[in-house]
């Protein structure tokens, strides 16, 4: 008879009541399949000399004899069990190892056979922060701890309500979690889920997520794409060489040795003696404006960089030390706290005013100009390379090449779908190539040039970018850029999401506007890393958008008039535009634009290229540059854009 309470519940096989009982009363983490001493990873490539955690470590098993990538923080490279009700410790890390060694010959012996490439420690990681909620839900549900007393009807209650508030992709994740309990029952302590709750059904088809040629990416709106870039190159072409020198001097101060010191009123006062020297003062940021900025005196006078000037420090003999200096400020002898002694670069800034970018970097202001920089820097790869964010993380010192195939490359690992690692080749233009170049003098990394900040000693305490999340350093620029935007000059970035792989995606985008692109946008993806033709994936990159048509289509229609004026200047230098009917009709339309330019100019008795540009302007010569000629197509004969088979070659061309 069925209760009320497991209607429109289907039946189910129950677990057997033995292996459960004896499952149940079991010492937590004792496994029937897997030895407590075997090492988890195996089967694949290791750093030499790094232990491996054995299966029976329950609290959590650092993956670092796996090579973690660059823009993995070590936090995020350890798979955690004690965050697991004790019920579930066991089985968490059976369905760990099981993924991480998919042909593990106990898996063999019992039947299960796992058709799956083995898991990264990431993907694992997921998978478990996956399983946690699949178990918090279980449990406000009312259903109980085990997998053997859920029933299918449950699970697809649980990715309905997930799909209502998470990505398809996530859902596809939660369904491939669920499917884990079930192929691994065999292997799992007291089982699993007796069915699978979507038989002959995809991850994909479950969670609604077909592949399809779209990228799900979205592009970074061009009002904010533009202001973004602008930022970051001005950081990286002006700011730079400022940040980057009271960097150093903030270095070279430090690292002075400090031997036996003289009294501090009279070392003051020996220091204020040389006329060049002025007291520092704060302008903002860690302390209040117009008051010495004690800490930098003291790094300046060569007393290290703790607050020699604070109570603690002497007594009366501090005392007697801060008496000297606001006698010097009285007297005039301060200046805004600054690393350096010259002002820094001048800018125009938007109440029309022109000044200094900063009004003085001292030890404060540089941590976060270095990590702005950095950021810059970042921001600026990623959106004129096309890298990914873990092969810009990964790429390392001397990595720019002058010439690759007669263009600067940079060379990083390729990762994704890759689990050889093979360097790559990435084209960049000058401009990146400089963006690199800086970053790596601002890193204090002994190999990765996007690894931190490049901040000394306790200056980077508390801040440790050194495994920072891109898209976090990507939101704090843009909020110091909006933040200084009245004195840098810079325009203020609006809101707007924006995000590592977005860059790729949005350059993508606007490189497929090009003619004939779709080949060198494949090559530069990677996408066509065996075959010299786009594919689907690029397509899908390049696709066009709705917030960048108007924009890209006056872009456009601006750059062919300025190849057409180009062949209307060289036709009357008397150079060979071209052969064929397009060529003799272009070069007709070419002589009635200067015919008509010298009969308006002996009417105003004045002329000059402008009319002429003018008149070939409204002209609206449609042009279509190919590979073999140009063609000039009306769009009232489309026929005559057969040029390609028509084409006449002067005599000696040799034939195709």
């Amino acid at each position: 008879m069925t209760s009320p309470a497991d209607f429109g519940r289907e039946s189910v096989r129950e677990p057997e009541p033995r292996r459960l009982h004896e499952y149940l009363t079991a010492p937590l983490g004792l496994s029937e399949v897997f030895g407590q001493d075997e090492p988890v990873l195996q089967g694949r490539p290791l750093l030499p000399g790094v232990e491996v955690p054995p299966f029976g470590r329950t609290d959590r098993w650092p993956f670092e004899a796996q090579r973690r990538p660059a823009n993995v923080a070590p936090s995020g490279w350890i798979a955690v069990f004690d965050s697991f009700p004790k019920e579930w410790n066991l089985r968490a890390r059976e369905i760990s190892i099981a993924v991480l060694n998919p042909p593990h010959p106990a898996l063999v012996e019992i039947g299960v056979a796992l058709d799956r490439d083995p898991y990264q420690p990431g993907t694992v990681i997921g998978m478990l922060s996956e399983l946690r909620i699949l178990i918090e839900w279980a449990r406000e549900a009312g259903l109980g701890l085990h997998p053997a007393a859920w029933t299918s009807s449950d699970m697809h209650r649980f990715i309905k309500e997930k799909a209502e508030a998470r990505s398809t992709a996530t859902v596809r994740n939660y369904v491939g979690a669920i499917r884990l309990l079930h192929e691994l029952a065999p292997a799992l302590a007291g089982g699993g889920l007796a069915a699978d709750p979507w038989p002959g059904r995809s991850a994909r088809a479950v969670a609604k997520d077909p592949r399809t040629d779209e990228v799900s990416t979205p592009n970074i709106r061009p009002e904010v794409w533009f202001p973004l870039i602008k930022a970051a190159w001005t950081y990286i072409d002006v700011f730079s060489s400022d940040i980057l020198a009271a960097r150093d001097t903030h270095q070279r101060l430090g690292s002075r040795p400090i031997g036996p010191l003289e009294p501090l009123p009279e070392h003051v006062s020996r220091w204020l003696a040389v006329a060049d020297h002025a007291v520092p003062l704060h302008h903002g940021g860690s302390g209040q404006a117009g008051e010495p900025n004690w800490f930098l005196l003291a790094e300046l006078m060569g007393r290290g960089r703790g607050n020699a000037f604070s109570a603690k420090a002497g007594g009366n003999s501090v005392s007697r030390a801060r008496e000297i200096v606001r006698t010097a400020l009285a007297a005039g002898r301060g200046r805004p706290g600054s690393l350096f002694g010259h002002p820094a670069t001048e800018v125009d800034r938007p109440d029309g005013s022109r000044g200094p970018w900063h009004p003085g970097i001292d030890p404060w202001a540089l941590g976060h100009e270095c990590r702005a920089l950095r950021a810059a820097c970042y921001i600026f790869v990623a959106a004129l390379s096309m890298m990914r964010d873990s092969e810009i993380r990964e790429v390392v010192r001397g990595s720019v090449v002058a010439e690759f195939y007669g263009a600067p490359a940079v060379v990083s690992r390729k990762r994704k779908q890759d689990p050889g690692r093979p360097m790559e080749h990435w084209w960049v233009i000058e401009p990146v190539a400089r963006a690199i170049l800086v970053a790596e003098q601002l890193s204090a990394h002994p190999e990765l040039v996007f690894a931190d900040p490049g901040l000394p000693g306790s200056m980077s305490r508390g801040n440790s970018y050194e495994h920072s999340i891109s898209r976090k350093l990507i939101e704090k620029f843009i909020e110091h850029v909006n933040a200084t935007a009245d004195r840098t000059g810079l325009e203020k970035i609006p809101v707007g999401k924006v995000a590592p792989h977005m860059f790729r995606k949005t350059m993508s985008m606007l490189v497929a506007t090009e003619p004939g692109a779709e080949i060198a946008l494949g090559l530069q993806l990677k996408h066509a890393a065996t075959r010299a033709l786009a594919n689907r994936s690029t397509q899908g990159y390049g696709a066009s958008d709705a917030n960048w048509a108007r924009l890209l289509d006056t872009a456009i229609e601006d750059a062919r008039f300025m190849r057409l004026r180009d062949l209307y200047d060289q036709h009357h230098e008397g150079v060979v535009i071209g052969y064929g009917p397009g060529a003799d009709r272009l070069t007709h339309t070419f002589n009635s634009v200067k015919k008509a330019a010298l009969a308006a100019t002996r009417a105003a008795k004045i002329g000059d290229k402008r009319t002429e540009y003018d008149l070939l302007h409204k002209a609206r010569v449609t042009l279509r540059f190919g590979k073999l000629n140009h063609c000039t197509l009306d769009h009232n004969h489309p026929e005559g854009a057969n040029a390609s088979k028509k084409r006449s070659s002067p005599p000696d061309t040799p034939a195709r």
